[in-house]
């Protein structure tokens, strides 16, 4: 049986939901919203309307309880909305910020948070990364000091997607010793006292996400807003890691795919010594190889979500999935906005920002380093 039996028309009409929301409601105003540095809020009331960010999470919090093919086929179809920032900003929504809360939080706290992040009422982000602890999470310094029923935090993090207008955080914290046996995860609303965003980050790509450093001075949070059993969050860490690096290599693979049926199509359009220029051998073959291999990536990603979705360790698989993607990502926009010739350099063409955009891929969630270190682990070496 093939990967792609798995996909059911359920599955397929909500891919299409989802492709026709991407394509009316954020794919217009793409450019726009680059230029801009964000977009508005609605969309994410919108996205959650749709089931969007509740598709594997528990009904009495409004979400639907479904398989992780429907994930896949989300996240497939948010390449659609030409706008990498978008799509990164849902996901954390969907995919990084809120899953452990529905993992180990407790009703209390779901009903809280988690409901509304469901609904895009309120945006969640992540936080972990600290200027000194990216892909060293077990070196993270943000505490959170026990006083009574409550955590008093102090501490920075950076590079916090949705940071500057998130309604609250999902924080991973030290609250014990050194290394990974110290660490858990609290969330912190951000209209607490003490809170603070330092500053919106400038980054190369993926302009129309807000991505921010933010502050904590004697932030005082109930103890009832930590999520699973004290110390043990590294754990969560971990499990939290494969979902968000699955879905960075599907949006990628699906980037890639959309990417090179674009530039076929602005090929057949644009002609060159009177003739087509995908006509040209050099661009036929390269194409060919290009579509090759992101074929081998989505299988790739299908066997890591086929593992993933029936619970069975999938580790390797995700890693290797996330590799792959990310590095044959550079080469893919590359060559699709070299066809594009002059125009692949400008921003009016979806290329150019794919171009920018991708760098991230090969970074966030795991470094490329970190993806070969973790397969040559796997296997004993």
């Amino acid at each position: 049986m093939g990967y792609e039996e798995n996909f059911t028309p359920e599955h397929e009409l909500f891919r299409q939901t989802v492709e026709t929301f991407c394509k009316e409601e954020i794919a217009p105003h793409a450019l726009q919203w680059e230029q801009e540095g964000l977009f508005p809020r609605e969309i994410f009331r919108k996205a959650g309307a749709l089931g969007l960010f509740g598709i594997n999470k528990g009904a009495k919090w409004g979400g639907s309880e479904l398989d992780y093919w429907y994930t896949v086929a989300y996240v497939e179809a948010l390449s659609h909305a030409q706008s990498a920032p978008v799509a990164l900003a849902l996901m954390v929504q969907s995919d990084m910020a809120t899953p452990i809360i529905d993992a180990v939080g407790s009703d209390e706290v779901k009903a809280e948070f988690l409901a509304p992040a469901i609904a895009g009422e309120k945006i969640a982000a992540l936080g972990v990364t600290e200027p000194d602890a990216g892909s060293d999470v077990a070196s993270i310094r943000t505490t959170a000091r026990s006083d009574g029923d409550d955590y008093v935090i102090n501490g920075q993090k950076t590079f916090i997607t949705n940071g500057t207008r998130a309604d609250f955080i999902t924080l991973a914290v030290r609250t014990g010793e050194a290394g990974y046996a110290g660490i858990s995860f609290v969330v912190v609303p951000t209209d607490v006292k003490g809170f603070s965003v330092g500053r919106k980050l400038e980054k190369v790509g993926n302009r129309a996400s807000d991505t921010a450093e933010v502050f904590f001075e004697d932030v005082r949070v109930p103890k009832r807003y930590r999520l699973g059993e004290e110390n043990e969050g590294f754990l969560h860490i971990m499990t939290n890691f494969q979902g968000e690096r699955l879905a960075g290599a599907i949006s990628a693979t699906a980037g890639m795919d959309l990417m090179i049926r674009e530039a076929i199509a602005y090929g057949w359009e644009r002609k060159a010594f009177d003739r087509p220029i995908v006509k040209f051998q050099v661009w036929r073959h390269k194409f060919a190889e290009l579509m090759a291999a992101v074929e081998a990536s989505r299988q790739l990603n299908y066997k890591a979500a086929d593992l993933f979705d029936r619970g069975e360790p999938a580790t390797k698989e995700i890693s290797m999935a996330k590799l792959f993607a990310g590095d044959l990502a550079q080469r893919v926009a590359y060559e699709c906005m070299q066809f594009h010739g002059g125009n692949g350099y400008m921003l009016e063409y979806p290329i150019a920002r794919a171009w920018r955009d991708v760098r991230l891929i090969t970074i966030g969630g795991g470094t490329s380093e970190i993806m070969k270190e973790i397969i040559a682990k796997c296997e004993g070496l």
